[in-house]
C-alpha cells in the first residue's frame, strides 16, 4: 500500500505561483512513476506533468509547458510540482498519483495508468 497526501493548493491572482508537494508513504519502492493531475468542474481528470522515478525523466502537458515543474526529493520521499504564471485557467483540484508499472510514453500522462492516488488539493486562479 501506498499513502498519498498533497499540500500547498490556495487562491492566487493571475501571474501568481505556488508550490505543491505530495508526500509519499507505506511502500513507496514500488513507485516507478509520480505524477500530479487535475480535474475542474465538469471535467475529465488530466495528467500535468509526471516523472519516472529511476532516471528523472519529466513529460508535461503542452498547456503548462514553460510554467509548471516537476520534482523529487528521494530523501524526503516528496514529490513537487512548482507553479509559475499561473492562469485562471489552471484552476482546479490537483492530485499526485503514483504507478507501479512505468507507462509507457504514450500513456504516462493518462491518469488510468495509476495506482495510488492523493485527496487533492484546491487551487484557485483569479484574473
Amino acid at each position: 500500500q501506498v499513502q498519498l497526501v498533497e499540500s500547498g493548493g490556495g487562491s492566487v491572482q493571475a501571474g501568481g505561483s505556488l508550490r505543491l508537494s505530495c508526500v509519499i508513504s507505506g511502500y513507496t519502492s514500488s513507485s516507478n512513476c509520480m505524477g500530479w493531475f487535475r480535474q475542474a468542474p465538469g471535467k475529465e481528470r488530466e495528467g500535468v506533468a509526471t516523472i519516472y522515478t529511476s532516471g528523472g525523466g519529466t513529460y508535461y502537458a503542452d498547456s503548462v509547458k514553460g510554467r509548471f515543474t516537476i520534482s523529487q526529493d528521494n530523501a524526503k520521499n516528496t514529490m513537487y510540482l512548482q507553479m509559475n504564471s499561473l492562469k485562471p485557467e489552471d484552476t482546479a483540484m490537483y492530485y499526485c498519483a503514483t504507478a507501479h508499472l512505468p507507462p509507457s510514453i504514450s500513456r504516462v500522462l493518462w491518469f488510468g495508468a495509476y495506482d495510488y492516488w492523493g485527496q487533492g488539493t484546491q487551487v484557485t486562479v483569479s484574473s
